[in-house]
């Protein structure tokens, strides 16, 4: 496979409005890279440009050419999540057949989307959380980027249910989409403080699909 003509690379300019080529994007990633794994192994509020620069083998003057501090090299990353996330987390969704058994199946595998892509970037949805939490709009706007799609499509979703009558006239399908897509979150997010506290992951998982299931059809699940 031949490198990409420099008109195909994607369009990221550096912290003084420049934009990097080919080798200058390579040292934009390792930045980001080496910032994702920091994160997941010390205290985001302690992390410094310089941990960062040592530990890609440069120095904070190359680390400045492309972000002004460490929170940009986070939010870049946080980009980067809101880019390739929503789809991990809709397709189980909405590739699903929600009828019978297929309906139970299918939110075992929407619980499972929630819990790896969570365990995948468990240091940096940790630091996004922690912003949103102080208020900050830049990562609240990131954190909802994230999110929205799975909320707009689990609407459609349970709207579909209602239309079929397989879900109650009662049920309201925003409603449902936004409780449903925070419990995930939530859960998610806290995965390993409950599997340490002695919930195996496998029950963690199906009780949560439970809660998919009755959110989406309108009824409780009786043989999940």
């Amino acid at each position: 496979m031949t490198d990409p003509e420099p008109s195909e690379l994607p369009e990221m300019r550096a912290a003084d409005g420049r934009v990097p080529g080919r080798r200058g994007l390579a040292t934009r990633a390792r930045i980001l890279d080496t910032t994702r794994v920091l994160i997941s192994t010390r205290s985001y509020r302690d992390l410094k440009v310089v941990d960062i620069a040592r530990e890609v083998g440069s120095s904070p003057a190359t680390f400045y050419q492309y972000f002004a501090d460490v929170e940009a090299a986070v939010l870049a990353l946080a980009d980067e999540l809101v880019s390739e996330g929503p789809a991990r987390l809709v397709e189980p969704l909405t590739s699903a057949d929600w009828h019978g058994r297929n309906a139970l199946d299918a939110c075992e595998a929407v619980a499972e989307a929630f819990l790896s892509f969570w365990a995948d970037h468990s240091g940096l949805m940790a630091v996004i959380d922690l912003a949103v939490l102080e208020g900050d709009e830049r990562f609240r706007e990131r954190r909802t980027g994230l999110l929205n799609k799975f909320t707009v499509a689990a609407t459609d979703v349970i709207e579909k249910q209602k239309q079929a009558g397989f879900a109650p006239d009662h049920l309201d399908p925003w409603a449902s989409a936004v409780v449903l897509v925070s419990m995930l979150s939530h859960v998610a997010a806290h995965q390993r403080g409950i599997t340490d506290s002695g919930v195996s992951r496998d029950e963690l998982k199906r009780s949560m699909a439970r809660v998919i299931y009755a959110s989406i059809i309108g009824r409780t699940p009786l043989d999940l």
